[in-house]
């Protein structure tokens, strides 16, 4: 199967960045692309919650997700929206980061809400309080595609190894971490985490990223890492994206899965065990 990431730089006006995201989808799928997936937080990125709730909407109402339900349908072909920044009904108005698998028929095959959350101080002037806008998800999942099964994450959930193995386990052979990483945690660790949980799961790690510094109507603007990342089950980058917007389309051969399973049996020599 021919796939492709897509890398954006969204800003945070959802109908300007619907625009960018097809144009680019139609270029990888006149490329031969199958299957493309797009990065977290795909309709808008911004540090204004005042921003968010004037231009955020619920699933059912939302723009992005009617658009590339549409798009797919008409080209084809399996979409994972990486995630987008949806209303809920929570009494604390907290959004949903929520990720969309569409089949070719523009159906939803499977959601999943980014279970861990981006709460942290990584200095130099950088801070996150992801949970305070977004409530966390509760369940991890899996969904199939007609020749594979993808174990769905989100970014920071690529730093928590139980995640990607409960995934593994349930049968998983393709991992997907759509991201907008911080570029300082980026240069430290993106590399390194997405092919530990290849390397880790004899999995394909798929990472698109947002990258650059996006633009804001109100709040400051975010800055992200880009180099959206493919990774083979033997922990091979075949794709680096750099930190420029665009497209990579690349052959995802899931014979390769088991060709790095049969060769490090890691998940069969796993085992139970007591303490500490």
């Amino acid at each position: 199967m021919k796939a492709a990431l897509l890398q954006l730089n969204v800003s945070d006006d959802p109908v300007a960045n619907l625009v960018e995201t097809t144009a680019l989808l139609r270029a990888a799928v006149a490329e031969g692309a199958q299957f493309v997936l797009t990065p977290e937080v795909t309709n808008c990125i911004s540090t204004s919650r005042d921003r968010q709730r004037e231009v955020l909407q619920d699933e059912a109402s939302d723009i992005t997700l009617a658009g590339l339900r549409a798009e797919a349908a008409a080209q084809g072909i399996w979409l994972l929206i990486g995630s987008l920044a949806v209303k809920t009904d929570d009494p604390d108005g907290r959004f949903a980061n929520r990720q969309f698998l569409i089949a070719p028929d523009g159906g939803i095959q499977a959601r999943y809400d980014k279970i861990h959350m981006f709460d942290v101080e990584i200095g130099q002037g950088e801070s996150y309080r992801e949970s305070a806008g977004y409530r966390p998800g509760r369940r991890a999942v899996v969904a199939d595609l007609p020749a594979f099964r993808l174990g769905m994450a989100t970014c920071y959930d690529m730093r928590f190894g139980h995640l990607s193995r409960a995934l593994v386990q349930a049968g998983a052979q393709v991992l997907v971490y759509p991201s907008a990483f911080s570029p300082v945690t980026g240069a430290a660790h993106w590399h390194s985490l997405l092919r530990a949980r290849a390397i880790e799961s004899g999995a394909w790690v798929l990472a698109p990223a947002q990258t650059g510094t996006h633009d804001a109507t109100e709040g400051k603007p975010r800055s992200t890492y880009g180099h959206s990342l493919v990774v083979d089950p033997w922990g091979d980058v075949l794709v680096d994206a750099g930190t420029e917007t665009g497209f990579s389309v690349f052959d995802l051969d899931i014979d390769r899965v088991a060709n790095a399973r049969r060769r490090i049996p890691a998940l069969e020599n796993a085992r139970d065990f007591d303490g500490p």
